[in-house]
This record gives C-alpha cells, structure tokens and sequence, in this order.
C-alpha cells in the first residue's frame, strides 16, 4: 500500500511506525526540525529503553507523493486548515484518510447521523468548509485513539500507554475498505476495533477531556490534584452532564454518570493532558474542537450551556493571553 503519515508527531509517529515494523512502505510529509530528523535518521520509537528505528521517505512538498492508499492525518485540530490547503495531492477517489485527531471533527454530521442536523456544517471546527472541500467525507473513516504518546525530539517517539485505535465509518456501516483497514491496523499490532457508530466514540472520548483538558490548562496542574478538588469535580459534572443531554438529543446515549467517569480518570493518577503539554511547549490549542464545537451543538439542540458557556470563556480568555488561541 501507498501509506502516507500527514502530522509525524506523537500518535502520528507512534501509527506510522508500527505500520512500518510490519512492512509497509511509509511516507510521511513533515517541515522543519521533524522533516530533517526523519530524512537523517528515519523514525524512532521509544518503548520503555527499548529504541524501534524505521525509515521513513520524508517530504515537504506532499505533491512530490502523488495519490496515496492510506493518508492519516494525525494533527493538533488548530493545525488541520493548513493541512487542508496543502493536502489535495495526496487524496484520489480511492484514498482512505484516517482521522486520528482529539475532539469533534468536520465530519461529525456526516453520514446520516445528527437527527434533526444531519449535515449541519459545524462553524467552530471548519468556519467556511474549507476542510470539507478539501477533505470529502466519502474519503473519511473516523478514529479515537487510546493511548498515551510523546515526543522526545523531533521524529522520536515514546510511547506510554495504551494501544488502542476505534476506526468507523461515519455512516456506521462495517464496509469492506473499513474492514480491510481494521486487518491492517491489527497487522502492525495496534489493538484496532471496527465501530458501528464512530460519533458515540468521539463523543465519549470527548466527554471526559472537553473538561480535564481546558482546567488543566487554565490551573497547570496534573489530574490527580483536578480530580481531588470537589468544587472542581463538581464543576466538571456540571458541563458534563450539559455534555450528555447534547449527546441524547442527536442519538448518543451515555449510560454513565460523571462520577463513574471520574474514577476511571483518577485511576491514571497523575498525569499532564495533553493541552497542558501545549501550553508549556508554547503550542496553540484545541479549544475549539473540545469545547467551543459543544456549545455550538447546544445551540443546535436547544441545550442550555451555561457551565460549558463559563469554561469557554474562562479557558479562551487565558489562551489569548499566553498567545496560544
């Protein structure tokens, strides 16, 4: 297969390279330290002291590529705009692009899924649909993943925890390009499961880290010290439970409750989420795909806000501050 890693960055790298210990040919377009490292010295993956290294045929330019079998896009949502404008080369009327991103995507309505807003082009994760012109839906196949990655340098990756990647079809079908995708993804030994509805997922992925995410980022403090605090936790339960109503209302239905969700999150004791990570590195950061896309779907459903509302703008505020939003 023609498999083309778009974003070699932490889960990118982690995706790219276990495709590549299982014999597939990677490309991957990079810029920067990233695409001089991979060039030099090819992909690394770190599992403990153990040290994995891959070759990797590393471009700027994703037209020196052509059309591709398999494109994963496996970049921080801020990111994705530019990817779109760059990224027509790569994508034939045949090319699966496997979306392994945090929060809700552009294609969430897609599919025949959202009720009463199948469709609805969603504003606050592609404004002008410039990503759904980029990028169609028919190419899509949907991906939460589950494990925990990071980057020691550029085109060096660790991984943590967690092997696990859901991929889906936004219409739920288990067609046979899904099935063959979920054979290949198990073939390079990631714990890869076929979805019947991929938006549940994303949406209960989401539903833990649209609050974690954003408080972290606003107090610098790692999760155990969030989950401890009961003015804070009860927050949290406040816009989740906003959170489930949206999910009823467009067909997921989450059977949990926040508590239940918080003693899953407390058992991985300490930990920096991932939006804390960017702010430290000086990143921009996915507000808009964890929380502001919710409130966009509240008011599509006619859901009440407020605690998600108050996040927002508490979270917003200090962003534009450091210069990250």
């Amino acid at each position: 297969m023609k498999i083309c890693i778009y974003g070699a960055g932490a889960i990118g790298g982690w995706i790219g390279a276990s495709l590549a210990q299982a014999g597939e040919r990677l490309n991957v377009v990079a810029r920067g330290a990233t695409l001089e490292a991979l060039q030099r010295d090819g992909l690394s993956l770190m599992r403990g002291d153990v040290r994995t290294r891959v070759p990797a045929n590393a471009v700027a330019d994703p037209e020196a590529l052509g059309t591709q079998d398999l494109v994963v896009i496996a970049v921080k949502a801020p990111a994705l705009a530019g990817v779109a404008e760059r990224i027509g080369p790569l994508i034939g009327p045949d090319t699966l692009v496997l979306v392994a991103m945090n929060g809700v995507p552009w294609w969430f309505l897609e599919g025949g899924f959202g009720g009463a807003i199948t469709g609805h082009r969603l504003a606050a994760v592609d404004p002008d649909g410039a990503i759904a012109r980029a990028i169609p839906s028919r190419n899509v196949i949907g991906c939460v993943v589950h494990a925990s990655c990071s980057l020691d340098a550029p085109g060096v990756v660790r991984h943590h925890f967690g092997n696990g990647l859901i991929v889906g079809e936004p219409s739920g079908e288990a067609t046979p390009r899904a099935q063959k995708l979920v054979a290949l993804l198990q073939r390079a030994g990631l714990d890869a499961t076929l979805s019947p509805q991929i938006q549940k997922d994303v949406w209960f992925k989401l539903w833990g880290n649209m609050t974690v995410n954003p408080i972290s980022a606003l107090t610098g403090v790692t999760t155990d010290l969030i989950m401890g605090d009961d003015y804070v936790r009860g927050f949290i339960s406040a816009v989740m439970l906003e959170a489930k109503e949206i999910g009823h209302r467009i067909g997921i239905e989450i059977t949990q409750s926040p508590e239940d969700r918080h003693a899953v999150t407390m058992k991985l004791g300490a930990f920096k989420t991932s939006m804390l990570q960017d702010v430290e590195a000086g990143r921009s950061v996915e507000l808009d795909a964890l929380v502001t896309v919710v409130r966009e779907l509240g008011e599509l459903t006619a859901v009440a806000t407020p605690f998600t509302d108050a996040l927002l703008g508490l979270a917003r505020l200090k962003m534009r501050k450091l210069g990250l939003y």
